[in-house]
């Protein structure tokens, strides 16, 4: 297996470590420190800056660099206080803890009557990584390219990238449990798009190829497409190994361009990526290409209606460092897009936030406790901090309900 090159920090890393200066980047440090000081003041945590402790006791963040971290703040909000994690300017040893402190109460972290300016302070998507036909396949380069031996580091062995479901309390997995709730969640997608002897199934957004094997051990036929030439190189090789390669194609494909009838849709944590000005494109091409009577179903990251749209136009840390034209939906709009534009009609519903939580908990883990492989693949230092904090950053988010994930079952009238 060929792998991909680690990015070389000189190229990954352009401009990160030039802190913001000048009169007006003192004024905005000036104001950030005020904001977030009288924030974590109403906050179960501690944050230690200088001399000085704020908050009302909790997991605790140390500001290393004050002046580093309000400059950051203040000139770029929520990303530069991502970047000044990466360079350091702050830490906290319970950073899942910490992060999910503040995103419980991230609607109200900033006063209600500065938020009418929101649309003049934060900064908009550049249009290059909007998830258009042109862009689409650099965006899902720039991660799932970085290099397969990477994801293999913190998965288990079924190389799922996405939320597992547990039989038991999610809180209380550990990493031998992650494998079996992994399957558990495939298994239960393809019942829920009743694949079975003879199904023609879709799957749209391929991973490494867990789902397509899965569905193809039940006697069905696969097209499962991906952006991701790492991510199709490893899942033709496990098919192949599985002795499926007549029953399962992996296509360089994007969902766009997609033809064919098929009985039954798959899609895991893909819609992510489709990007909100294309979310009507995805569900009328499964709405096109599934037969009458077929079902789709999707498993999805959401968040609620109302911050999915105040926070549409935002460009935020993960965008730049981790999922460039990204985009989480509510389950309201996936509902409204297909009432109003398609003839599928969602079904059955199940939430499953806790079990991405505790999922995370248990990649990040396994992700730490491999530093030295990490390096031996060429990524450095900046990068592992960048992996942890999106790793926690993404748990908190789970763990505080701030974001779920949803299976969804999308049925077309026969």
């Amino acid at each position: 297996m060929t792998l991909a090159p680690a990015r070389p920090s000189t190229q990954r890393w352009p401009g990160l470590h030039d802190v913001p200066t000048g009169p007006r980047a003192a004024v905005s440090a000036r104001v950030a420190r005020r904001l977030f000081h009288s924030a974590v003041h109403r906050l179960d945590v501690s944050v230690v800056v200088g001399d000085e402790t704020w908050g009302r006791g909790g997991p605790v963040a140390v500001v290393h660099r004050p002046e580093e971290f309000f400059a950051r703040l203040g000139v770029h909000q929520l990303i530069g206080f991502g970047e000044a994690y990466l360079t350091g300017a702050w830490d906290a040893e319970d950073l899942g803890g910490f992060l999910a402190v503040l995103a419980a109460q991230m609607p109200e972290l900033v006063p209600r009557p500065l938020q009418r300016l929101r649309s003049f302070v934060v900064k908009r998507p550049p249009r290059k990584q909007v998830s258009s036909a042109d862009n689409a396949q650099a965006n899902i380069a720039h991660h799932y390219d970085l290099s397969n031996e990477l994801f293999r580091i913190f998965l288990d062995p079924t190389m799922s990238y996405s939320s597992a479901l547990f039989a038991g309390d999610p809180t209380t997995a550990t990493a031998a449990d992650l494998e079996a709730a992994q399957a558990r969640k495939i298994e239960r997608l393809l019942d829920l798009a009743g694949v079975g002897e003879g199904s023609r199934v879709l799957e749209i957004g391929s991973g490494w190829g867990e789902l397509a094997l899965r569905a193809a051990r039940r006697g069905a036929t696969v097209r499962t497409i991906t952006l991701s030439v790492e991510q199709q190189a490893l899942a033709r090789e496990r098919v192949a190994a599985a002795g499926f390669a007549d029953h399962v194609s992996v296509d360089l494909c994007d969902y766009r361009d997609v033809d064919g009838t098929y009985d039954a849709v798959l899609s895991v944590e893909m819609i992510e990526a489709v990007g909100w000005q294309y979310w009507r494109t995805y569900f009328q091409k499964i709405d096109a290409v599934l037969a009458p009577g077929g079902r789709a179903a999707i498993q999805a990251i959401t968040m609620p209606h109302d911050r999915m749209l105040a926070t549409r136009n935002t460009w935020t840390w993960i965008h730049k460092y981790i999922f460039p034209g990204g985009f989480l939906p509510s389950v309201d709009v996936i509902d409204e897009v297909t009432r109003e534009h398609t003839s599928l009609r969602l079904g059955e519903q199940l939430s499953m936030g806790q079990h991405y939580a505790a999922t995370l908990r248990l990649w990040d883990e396994a992700f730490l406790g491999a530093s030295a492989r990490v390096r031996e693949l060429g990524f450095d230092d900046t990068f592992e901090r960048m992996w942890h904090f999106y790793l926690e950053y993404s748990r908190a988010g789970f763990a505080s309900g701030y974001i779920d994930v949803n299976q969804l079952v999308l049925e077309k009238s026969a």
